[in-house]
């Protein structure tokens, strides 16, 4: 088995040029930082010494550890984790001979490919770097310990990378170019800035300014008349104020929780196969991560209801109250993995194994900063995880996610109920069953007539016996029985759901009374004339000359229309429509998706072979990683007695935030950093280990987690710490100078221009069309593929060949915010899509931004842009009146917020003659749009395809 561990890259990544690290796999990526010097993140230089520490170890772990050394039994008895053992060999001798690189096996097997097995080889860097060891001593850095206790040895190279290293706040650096100092923050990137004789570029303009932080803490335009107000605002703090106003917006909470929810691989579908099932009532944990932010709960507390909402309050009984349903809700974060155990035709002991593995991916990337996953079949190739280490993790999780005792997505739910909702349900169920009961008796009366009719239509001698055989149960009858009623099927095929067929016998038996009482009424008349000559005889003094043929041709009659007004099917449908229309007064039933534990059991948890769940090997209990048990020990409970539960979530959340544990608060300042710059100080959010970016600013990041820490896990705090800097104020202008120093600003010496996201991108044109439906919280907007293939909002509606029928309206729910439309991983919205939204897999840790040509085709052709470009025009018509100079600066103000230049002026309004004339030229559409009206809706579909609408400055 193999894990599916996405390293560090970007999600959702589109065709593009990618970076040299997303072109190369693990293993050559190591190849490339030997070559080029960089070693587990240590400068190589010339006059440095290889040891094996540093230099060895790591290209053996790679590559060779799984055999030689983790797997309980060394392959030809060669243990290659430490130098001696190296020297002392195995079946074939000595590895290697210290100052003879040529003498030594090892080298020689490497060489010539035969090690390590398979098609994977040592790149040529990596055998000089061994051979160059070899030749200078095959030395050690330091004493190596006489064994690796339980198979786990961390090295000190292990121990001493910076991010396992315990948080420790620096001192704020002194600076020279003080007048650009606004917080600390601005002190840390000042120091790197004068070391290479640069500084922060001047302060960006009000108008591009609120621009900036509007999409930055709500992820929507300001609209002109903010811009304007905050341009003409000279009063001091008007920058404060604004973005206090912003972050005290239900939006805020939006923008900020879809950010989290990437990290925790937020769907509303299964996914795992192409079933791609939906998730019911996921929604309600994006509805809490909304919450959250909004209500600025302390993230320490946050990240506690996430892992253990369910061990903080009573255990769910059959009412939960707010307090339970706001915990459990947060659970939902450890019931966003991929789950396929609830769908046919996959194994089911791999596919819950699967589930509880991207579980621990999802919360080792997102809290952790590390790629943990990697360790499940195996020691982590690259960071100090051994696969113990990963196990203990799973144990602390499989309480709840237990493979033997598993439980399917729908075996998980939880019913929101309240008690006067049941005595509701109760009252309203006890009017239906009454219906039910008078539609059970109609039924019998209806069968009963049936029967009777149809035992006139056989022989007289049969009917008794034949009754008597229908009124018997099946089980009781005797074979004549039986036989008699197969001899009879008209009889026998009575029942309620068959009455339906026997009204159309009866139409066709009335059909027959009315064609046979034609036939009488022409006899009867003729009987009649004959009986009468000379007396004029018709049908209307038939009674008075012959009353005994009148009354039977009226008997018929009435016969034929009762036949067919006493339908039974159609008068048996009232009382089931009257039942349903009762019924439908029931309040709705809302679920959660939570996760809890079965009360009672407590799961062994075993290191799986290769990761293979058919191969347990040693038993493990539940632990922190080794290497962070270092510097944050800690010891988790094996089945906590004071808690219902084991209690295991609760105390490693409790760990995690305790302002101890070397990871968590990098982590989550370094993400809060990547959406407020656009790149985290550390540029791989999801990964903290050896093939993780190393932070650009150290001292920086470190400030920032025990600031964090101290205030409280203030989210919001944070904010206004870097929105005041001045970092975060200043232009985003080049220079010559700083492309050539910095060419990727990893200094901070301007702003970075970033493309907004596909879900800022969709809403911005919503809110500047006026289309925006503002509604918040609930059930997400479904999509479906339409008949071209695209994944567009709708509901599908489909015939019994799965073809589209008639079209469902969405009552305006199409008009909400992207973050409430449904997030089907096989099937994400084609505009979204197109703009890079992530696909879950199983989490986000970083999103792409691509530049590619099916952006601007989709721009230029899709109906949605065309639709709300001209939803834009008609409220620029609305707004600015009939005059075209006034539409067009209304369209530029809504667009951009601010005023265009006299000279674009111009430009536009040429623009908007040209296409006006050349629409006055062919056959309009039949959309009742004058030639003047889809010239304007032609330079809005500009307006929101050009750069300085798509990106933010």
């Amino acid at each position: 088995m193999h894990s599916r561990e996405n390293l560090s890259g970007p999600c959702g990544e589109r065709p593009e040029m990618p970076r040299l690290s997303s072109m190369l796999r693990p293993r050559e990526m190591m190849a490339v930082a030997l070559a080029i010097g960089v070693v587990g993140g240590a400068i190589v230089s010339a006059a440095e010494p290889v040891t094996f520490e540093k230099h060895v170890r790591p290209i053996l772990k790679t590559h060779c550890f799984l055999c030689h050394g983790e797997s309980g039994v060394a392959k030809g008895k060669l243990d290659l984790r430490l130098r001696r053992w190296l020297v002392r060999g195995g079946e074939s001798g000595a590895a290697i001979v210290a100052g003879q690189p040529d003498e030594s096996y090892l080298v020689d097997r490497i060489a010539l490919g035969e090690m390590p097995p398979g098609e994977k080889r040592l790149a040529a860097e990596e055998i000089e770097v061994i051979r160059k060891w070899i030749a200078a001593g095959a030395v050690t850095a330091r004493p190596e310990p006489e064994t690796i206790e339980g198979g786990n040895y961390l090295s000190e190279e292990d121990r001493s990378f910076w991010s396992f290293q315990p948080v420790r706040r620096p001192a704020v650096p002194a600076i020279r170019n003080s007048h650009q100092l606004r917080t600390p923050i601005d002190a840390f990137l000042l120091k790197r800035l004068e070391e290479r004789g640069l500084s922060m570029s001047d302060p960006a303009t009000r108008a591009v300014l609120i621009r900036r932080v509007t999409f930055d803490l709500v992820g929507l335009p300001p609209t002109p008349e903010q811009v304007r107000q905050f341009v003409e605002d000279q009063e001091p703090g008007a920058w404060q104020r604004l973005v206090q106003r912003l972050m005290a917006s239900p939006r805020y909470g939006e923008r900020w929780g879809r950010h989290w929810l990437d990290a925790a691989g937020y769907a509303d579908s299964e996914g795992y196969s192409d079933e791609d099932r939906i998730r019911p009532s996921a929604f309600r944990f994006r509805d809490y991560v909304i919450r959250s932010f909004n209500e600025d709960r302390p993230f320490d507390k946050f990240v506690v209801q996430q892992l253990a909402g369910d061990e903080l309050v009573p255990p769910p009984g059959q009412t939960l109250s707010p307090e339970q349903i706001e915990a459990l809700a947060a659970t939902g974060f450890l019931r966003m993995a991929p789950d396929g155990t609830g769908s046919g035709g996959v194994v089911a002991v791999v596919a819950r194994n699967e589930v509880v593995a991207d579980t621990i991916r999802i919360v080792s990337t997102s809290l952790l900063g590390l790629t943990v996953g990697c360790a499940r079949c195996h020691d982590h190739r690259y960071d100090p995880i051994s696969q113990a280490d990963y196990y203990r993790i799973r144990a602390i999780f499989e309480p709840a996610l237990d493979p033997k005792n598993w439980r399917t997505p729908d075996g998980r739910k939880l019913s929101l109920y309240t008690d006067s909702d049941r005595a509701e349900k109760k009252r309203i169920e006890a009017e239906a069953v009454k219906v039910d009961q008078e539609k059970k008796k109609k039924t019998e009366f209806y069968i009963t007539r049936t029967l009777e009719e149809e035992l006139l239509l056989v022989p007289e001698g049969v009917r008794k016996p034949l009754r008597t055989a229908y009124r018997l149960a099946s089980g009781k009858r005797s074979d004549e029985q039986k036989t008699l009623l197969k001899k009879y099927p008209s009889v026998a095929n009575i029942s309620a759901g068959s009455l339906y067929l026997y009204d159309r016998r009866r139409d066709v038996r009335a059909g027959k009374l009315d064609a046979e009482r034609k036939q009488k009424e022409k006899r009867f008349l003729a009987e009649t004339r004959k009986a009468n000559p000379g007396v004029k005889v018709t049908a209307a003094n038939l009674a008075k000359l012959n009353p005994r043929a009148a009354a039977e041709l009226e008997a018929d009659r009435k016969t034929a229309i009762r036949l067919r007004s006493e339908k039974a099917a159609a008068d048996l449908k009232t009382f089931a429509a009257r039942a349903e229309e009762i019924r439908a007064r029931i309040p709705s039933e809302g679920f959660l998706r939570a996760l809890t534990e079965v009360p009672g059991k407590v799961p062994a948890t075993f290191v799986f072979y290769r990761g293979d769940h058919q191969q347990p090997q040693q038993k493990v209990e539940p632990g922190e990683l080794s290497v962070v048990n270092l510097h944050a020990p800690v010891k988790l409970p094996v089945n906590d007695k004071a808690v219902p539960t084991t209690g295991r979530r609760l105390a490693y959340a409790r760990h995690l935030v305790s302002g101890r544990h070397p990871l968590v608060a990098r982590v989550i300042v370094n993400r809060i950093w990547m959406h407020h710059f656009g790149r985290g100080l550390v540029s791989s959010p999801g990964d903290f280990g050896v093939l993780g970016e190393r932070p650009t600013h150290p001292g920086l990041l470190d400030w920032l987690a025990d600031e964090f820490v101290r205030s409280g896990w203030q989210i919001k705090r944070l904010h206004r710490l870097i929105l005041d800097s001045w970092a975060f104020r200043q232009s985003s202008s080049r220079t010559l100078e700083l492309d050539r120093i910095d060419p990727d600003n990893l200094l901070l010496g301007r702003m970075s221009i970033r493309r907004l996201e596909s879900e800022a991108l969709r809403d911005a044109i919503l809110a500047i069309s006026g289309s925006m439906n503002p509604g918040m919280y609930g059930e997400p907007v479904s999509v479906m593929e339409d008949a071209v293939g695209q994944i567009v909002l709708g509901k599908e509606n489909l015939d019994g060949e799965r073809k589209p029928t008639k079209t469902i309206d969405l009552e305006g729910e199409q008009f909400r915010r992207s973050l409430y439309v449904q997030v089907r991983r096989t099937r994400p919205l084609g505009v979204l899509e197109t703009f890079d939204v992530p696909v879950m897999t199983p989490n986000c840790s970083k999103r792409s931004s691509s530049n590619v040509a099916p952006q601007s085709l989709m721009l230029m052709n899709s109906d949605f842009v065309i639709e709300y470009s001209q939803r834009l025009a008609r409220r620029v018509e609305t707004e600015a009146g009939p005059d075209r100079r006034s539409q067009v600066l209304r369209a530029w103000q809504l667009a951009y917020g601010v005023d265009p230049d006299p000279a674009v002026v111009s430009d536009l309004l040429a623009f908007v003659e040209r296409q006006s004339e050349a629409f006055g030229k062919v056959v309009a559409k039949n959309d009742g749009a004058t030639p003047p009206q889809r010239a304007m809706a032609s330079l809005c579909q500009a307006l929101l395809s050009a750069n300085r609408f798509l990106y933010v400055d």
